[in-house]
């Protein structure tokens, strides 16, 4: 799809174009927030895997591929504080990509609460103390005001193990086969004015945040973990496995087994894939802790589907234009899935996923929605952009996956599939830990 700044609106009349101004504002005496959706967690949280509130939008659609494997989470009051959010997005790929997805999202916050608290024990940690300075697993410190060391350790520390719990319990699970399925897991904690990043795969993690002249800037949180990175395709080709393009994706660089050209997984860490996990396929996130400022907005994770086919800026224009906080999430995927038939009209569109996490608590003063007519589309409060507009779509619905759906991922034209194939040894029967390593060893 191309930019959506520069794009006009779709007239009835075929002779002419026109724009529409939107002069928007949150109308608080609209309800944001679904009581129905959610659930009691660990600690009194409060779980949403669909729904929205206050400070949190989440939606996900149902891609051409079979069943949803994308999954979603958001936890309020997390680890059973006050004003504490974890949200999740988790893209999942193989036959049972779906399944694994769902388990993750389910038993990860529950591991990263009780390592946390683990580590707050052993390290006699409090995290109401001072803030959180910029922290990179790779990278030295960015900001060190008010700089908490031992909680940042803490923390990192706390997502690396629950992760690498949650993948230990996964391989010896009877009840998910992980061998060739897997799933991808963008997330994020907000902590009064800090957030802490965890990143496994290829999802995405943006913030929205204000320049010099109060335009809304994308800033990109998350490094999209690829074979085709020089990190990534060392340590992979350290451990035998193999780094290369298919001849039919030439500009798609995957994980291969060592002898056999299976697999052909699209990402370099993931939870699951057990069959890779000997290759150099790590479940190891990446950890980044960010002190957020007055010029920053708001959040957007989302899956793949969405960052195929909507740059950054696109995606953050799209969620500042949308009338209620509530409808952002739904409001992106549905331009995604639009983007998706437009710039891949001969493929099977991808599943999108995405939550939008605010900032700031919205304007408490409600106004009516008022539209007046003019050359561009503005939004009060936020940066000037104008979005396509098609007339005749169908209206997107929201899609509760159905476990019977058959998976086609593998099927048909598609534009890039996260598992080009699935090794024929894995189709039989399911391998336990130890038969897994002594296939590959």
């Amino acid at each position: 799809m191309g930019s959506c700044i520069s794009q006009d609106v779709k007239s009835k009349n075929p002779t002419r174009t026109q724009s529409r101004i939107y002069k928007i504002r949150y109308d608080e005496s609209l309800k944001e927030e679904d009581d129905n959706t959610s659930a009691h967690g660990d600690g009194g949280a409060r779980v949403r895997l669909e729904g929205n509130s206050v400070f949190a939008s989440m939606f996900t659609q149902k891609g051409m591929k079979g069943i949803n494997q994308d999954a979603m989470t958001v936890w309020e009051n997390f680890n059973g504080e006050k004003d504490v959010l974890f949200c999740g997005v988790f893209d999942g790929h193989g036959p049972s990509g779906h399944t694994v997805a769902r388990h993750i999202r389910d038993t990860l916050p529950y591991r990263l609460s009780s390592a946390f608290r683990q580590s707050q024990l052993i390290n006699g940690c409090n995290h109401s103390g001072p803030g959180l300075s910029s922290y990179n697993t790779k990278e030295s410190h960015e900001d060190t005001s008010n700089p908490n060391p031992v909680l940042l350790s803490t923390w990192a520390s706390s997502f690396v193990e629950s992760f690498k719990e949650t993948d230990d319990e996964l391989v010896s699970n009877p009840a998910i086969d992980s061998f060739c399925s897997g799933t991808t897991a963008v997330t994020v904690i907000k902590q009064e004015d800090h957030l802490i990043i965890a990143n496994l795969g290829d999802s995405r993690a943006i913030m929205c945040t204000r320049g010099n002249r109060n335009e809304l800037i994308p800033d990109q949180l998350t490094v999209d973990l690829k074979p085709s990175l020089p990190g990534e395709c060392e340590r992979i080709t350290k451990c035998k496995g193999r780094v290369h393009a298919s001849p039919d994706e030439p500009d798609v660089q995957r994980l291969w087994l060592p002898e056999h050209d299976d697999m052909g997984l699209a990402m370099s860490r993931a939870f699951g894939d057990f069959c890779l996990k000997r290759c150099g396929l790590i479940a190891v996130p990446e950890v980044t802790c960010r002190k957020l400022t007055d010029r920053d907005e708001f959040v957007v994770l989302a899956s793949d589907g969405v960052w195929d086919v909507l740059s950054n800026t696109e995606v953050i224009q799209i969620v500042a234009s949308a009338a209620k906080r509530s409808m952002a999430a739904k409001l992106l995927v549905e331009k995604a899935v639009r983007a998706w038939r437009y710039r891949y009209p001969g493929s099977k569109t991808d599943d999108c996923t995405a939550i939008c996490m605010f900032f700031k608590k919205p304007s408490p003063r409600p106004s009516k929605t008022t539209l007046e007519s003019t050359n561009s589309w503005t939004i009060e409060s936020w940066h000037s952009c104008r979005i396509i507009e098609v007339t005749g779509e169908p209206s997107s619905k929201s899609t509760v996956a159905d476990a019977k759906e058959e998976y086609t991922a593998l099927e048909g034209d598609t534009r890039v599939n996260s598992i080009l194939s699935i090794p024929r040894f894995s189709l039989s029967w399911r391998k336990s830990a130890k038969e897994v390593e002594s296939i590959l060893v």
